[in-house]
């Protein structure tokens, strides 16, 4: 029932027929595509209007990889006044998938408006049911009989443009018979649509789950079987092999990735010792982020891990549970990499002929040299794409990215691009703590995750409005990866909060977040910073630390359960594995968080809806009114109760409510800070 619009050579203008302007998601125009993974919903929206009063319609369609329609959904208006659309798609499997907006005059939703007012009032009572009579003896011709479900619904609506045009009944019926339930369900299904103006179409990339969805563990493999001598004050280094015996507890608290730090060859030159001091004892073991000395470079294996058949050894028991194994990408140099005598030109030399060091005034880092991309960027390009490529050869399709915001733009576009031509599985994580315009423009340049400053949002304000921005304004092209710690950030909140405090971070994380890791100590609530830093006293980067995790975990001091729960929660429920459904709701307690998440898993399934209640103040029980937006949530008749209340189980505690649009919510940190409420489906 399509008249799709045309104008004239000679009147040709920027506006189709119906405007459709402001989509989402485009980014830059449609320049670069938008993000999604297979089977994630993607939220489209759009500003569509015309002149005058007559009603509109908006859809919005998917093409696949091969160019053909796969999806397509009506979408429902906005507020009131803002000519604002929203609809939902969801692609099914990797690959260049496009989208688009088509808007169009709905000459029935507009006699339908005019009708009920003007046969109400007795104006043109006649002339309104002759045309709607017309109207509707048009859309049964044009749904036609091609199959049961056309006859059936072409005689819906035949039927009632019989009744309408009945000048022996009264009018009042014939109105009600062309604006019944039975024929607007028809014709919200199969529209009249004329005058049909589409958006063109916009890129979004698929990528595979691994890249929006998943759970990082992050440990030093040195640290993991490090055996401390007392005698003489030293240690004998973790590898490979020992650390692959930590890799069965990673997987049974439900992590999907473990993330290594740099395992490449440590310089001895200006080394740092325990807690960044500049100068190192013979045994310390140096900062692994400065890479390396005379056995190697990014491409070689620290002497004290392993070699690389042990290192093919951890990869290969990492699969094996479920896990895969994510590789620090720390493009920098220590005074002995081989790279300083090859290649001089890769550093940047000061006036004093001396290769300048890294430098965050205040801090000073002697033990590292940054690459300067300036002076021959096609050679040292082509060495990083070399390297990259050896370590997806030994099995590592996944890279943390050291500090890519002191690395020009152009050169991530390039290498993402080029591994990713060749190698479509391989994921890029953007350790980029900096300014939000270089962060999001990573995105853009191709990163699939980066770190975000979730670590710094600890407040009800702070979060939801954070919570908001990453799943509302930027979800097109920044896919947030919330740590809770790592080993150069622990927050103030948690150095103060106590246990409660870590318990309160993992939820939040895990709940709101596809993405979310934790760095190795969280679990036993590691809580004591450097005096004047907000990184660890005694810090990993500097020294090993062997922990007794199952000591800790035996005598009841250990975060692990609590993480495993969690993460089993996140597999459990569909609803958790997407971003952009996030949905913030009140609560009188200024530090009360509510949000909830929804995701229908397959047609005709109910619903998988997920509500989210955390007290944020660890120190103190919290008490106050949670009101939820129920349009949110999904709800059918069938879910409710004679009173209109549900059933939510929480998935925490075990314990069973009603919940209805207004519930009281009372939370103890010492008990639990948190709900994780599932809406129970009739």
């Amino acid at each position: 029932m399509d008249s799709v619009y045309r104008v004239s050579t000679g009147l040709q203008s920027s506006f189709g027929r119906i405007p459709v302007t402001a989509l989402h998601p485009v980014v830059e125009g449609g320049r670069y595509p938008a993000k999604a993974i297979p089977g994630e919903d993607i939220r489209v929206e759009a500003l569509a209007f015309r002149e005058g009063h007559d009603r509109l319609g908006t859809t919005a369609v998917l093409y696949g990889p091969d160019g053909l329609e796969v999806q397509r959904v009506p979408m429902v208006p906005g507020p009131p006044g803002t000519d604002t659309w929203e609809g939902w798609l969801r692609p099914q499997s990797e690959g260049a998938w496009e989208f688009e907006v088509e808007a169009w005059d709905d000459p029935y939703g507009t006699w339908r408006h005019d009708a009920r007012i003007k046969v109400g009032a007795g104006i043109d009572v006649e002339l309104m049911l002759a045309e709607g009579a017309k109207l509707l003896t048009d859309a049964a011709a044009a749904i036609g009989n091609a199959n049961d479900s056309a006859r059936n619904d072409a005689d819906t609506v035949r039927r009632a443009s019989w009744v309408v045009a009945d000048g022996l009944l009264n009018p009042v019926e014939r109105l009600a018979a062309g604006i019944s339930a039975e024929v607007d369900d028809v014709l919200v299904r199969r529209p009249i649509r004329r005058m049909v103006t589409r958006s063109g179409r916009f890129p979004i990339k698929v990528e595979r789950e691994r890249a929006g969805r998943g759970a990082w563990y992050e440990f030093f493999p040195r640290s993991e079987g490090a055996v401390y001598h007392p005698e003489s004050g030293t240690y004998t280094s973790g590898n490979f092999r020992t650390a692959a015996e930590r890799l069965g507890a990673v997987a049974e608290m439900g992590f999907d990735v473990i993330y290594l730090p740099p395992i490449h060859p440590i310089g001895r030159t200006h080394r740092k010792g325990p807690n960044n001091t500049l100068v190192a004892g013979p045994h310390d073991p140096g900062s692994p982020w400065a890479i390396g000395a005379p056995e190697g470079g990014h491409d070689a294996i620290h002497p004290d891990l392993g070699t690389v058949e042990d290192f093919a050894v951890f990869v290969d028991r990492a699969r094996k549970l479920g896990l895969e194994v994510a590789l620090d990408l720390a493009l920098q140099a220590s005074p002995d990499h081989p790279w300083v005598g090859a290649h001089p030109e890769w550093f940047t030399t000061r006036i004093d002929g001396t290769i300048a060091y890294a430098e965050n005034p205040p801090k000073k880092y002697q033990d590292i040299y940054p690459l300067n991309f300036d002076n021959d960027p096609e050679g040292l390009a082509q060495e990083v794409l070399r390297t990259v490529l050896l370590w997806v050869s030994r099995g590592v399709d996944i890279f943390r990215v050291d500090n890519p915001h002191t690395k020009p733009l152009w050169f991530w576009e390039w290498l993402i691009g080029r591994v990713n031509e060749e190698h479509p599985q391989v994921v890029f994580l953007a350790e980029a703590f900096t300014r939000p315009a270089m962060m999001h423009a990573l995105g853009r340049a191709g990163f699939q995750q980066s770190y975000t400053y979730f670590t710094w949002r600890n407040t009800k304000k702070e979060l939801e409005e954070y919570f908001t921005e990453v799943s509302r304004e930027s979800d097109a092209f920044f896919r947030p990866n919330f740590f809770v710690n790592t080993p150069d950030i622990l927050t103030e909140y948690l150095q103060f909060g106590g246990p409660a405090a870590f318990r309160i971070r993992a939820v939040l994380a895990s709940m709101a977040a596809p993405l979310w890791g934790v760095y190795a100590g969280y679990e036993l609530f590691e809580h004591v910073a450097r005096p004047g830093a907000e990184e660890y006293i005694d810090n990993e980067k500097f020294e090993y630390k062997p922990r007794d995790f199952a000591g800790a975990e035996a005598a009841g001091h250990s975060l692990a359960p609590y993480l495993a729960r969690l993460n089993r929660i996140r597999r459990d429920h569909p609803a958790l594995g997407d971003l952009r459904n996030l949905v913030v709701h009140a609560s009188t307690d200024d530090a009360t968080v509510v949000f909830s998440k929804s995701k229908v898993p397959s047609p005709g399934a109910p619903a998988d809806t997920v509500i989210v209640v955390v007290n944020t103040d660890s120190h103190g029980t919290r008490e106050g009114t949670v009101t939820l937006d129920l349009a949110a949530l999904g709800l059918r008749r069938e879910d409710l109760d004679e009173d209109g209340r549900f059933t939510v189980d929480d998935l925490l505690t075990g314990e069973t409510w009603k919940w209805g649009a207004h519930n009281y919510v009372r939370l103890d940190p010492f008990v639990e800070p948190a709900h994780i409420l599932h809406i129970r489906r009739n």
